[in-house]
């Protein structure tokens, strides 16, 4: 039985997309309204945190996207797209897939929810600002990183570099991405050239409900 995605398009789901293209694997795609809690009835049948990703593979359910790339790494990918413990920069590798989420696109989140979410009347502009700019000063970690690699662990693009990847394709979104650093610029410019990359963007048809 083939993997299934539950995605929104350039929802977090996204990163799990671009994994399975780049591992070329034959998957089903589910591409959903967003939010999915409140738009697709049934949705909380199968996921009862109503959140994308949602990813089935067999007895595997999993909801967490740089774990699940992580794991579709560790399954299908023969060592091609993750570090192994025994090789240099496995420590950079780990860190660098809860990086992604858990430091850059979290204050995104936030940016998202209330400045474009959130109905008129419960728009806070100035929470979405302070996030921005917690945003743009976690990108010094990345910027560090990039002086003098082209990708973030092991020397070679991994899943880590979509779990980042993922939160710069997010900023883009969110009009964030303006005077990066030019390594954090030449680094998404990499990133975007990938066929996986574009094979994906082309699997959802279609840019982000909320991306108006």
């Amino acid at each position: 039985m083939k993997p299934v995605l539950y995605h929104c398009a350039d929802a977090r789901s996204f990163r799990v997309l671009w994994m399975l293209e780049e591992l070329e694997l034959d998957y089903e795609l589910k591409l959903l309204a967003f939010p999915p809690r409140l738009l697709e009835p049934g949705f909380l049948e199968i996921n009862p945190l109503g959140t994308i990703p949602f990813y089935q593979e067999g007895a595997v359910r999993m909801t967490e996207s740089p774990a699940i790339v992580q794991y579709l790494a560790a399954r299908h990918g023969g060592g091609r797209l993750e570090i192994g413990r025994d090789e240099p920069g496995f420590g950079d590798y780990l860190n660098a897939l809860s990086y992604g989420e858990a430091t850059l696109t979290f204050p995104q989140t936030l940016v998202l929810r209330y400045s474009r979410l959130e109905p008129a009347e419960r728009r806070v502009p100035q929470v979405a600002e302070d996030y921005a700019r917690w945003y743009r000063a976690r990108l010094r970690g990345l910027a560090a990183l990039l002086e003098q690699r082209d990708y973030v662990a092991g020397g070679r693009f991994t899943a880590a570099d979509i779990s980042v990847g993922y939160a710069l394709l997010l900023a883009r979104t969110l009009r964030l991405d303006r005077d990066y650093p030019p390594q954090i610029a030449a680094y998404w410019e990499r990133l975007e050239q990938r066929d996986g990359y574009r094979r994906a963007r082309a699997a959802q048809g279609t840019d982000g409900d909320f991306a108006a």
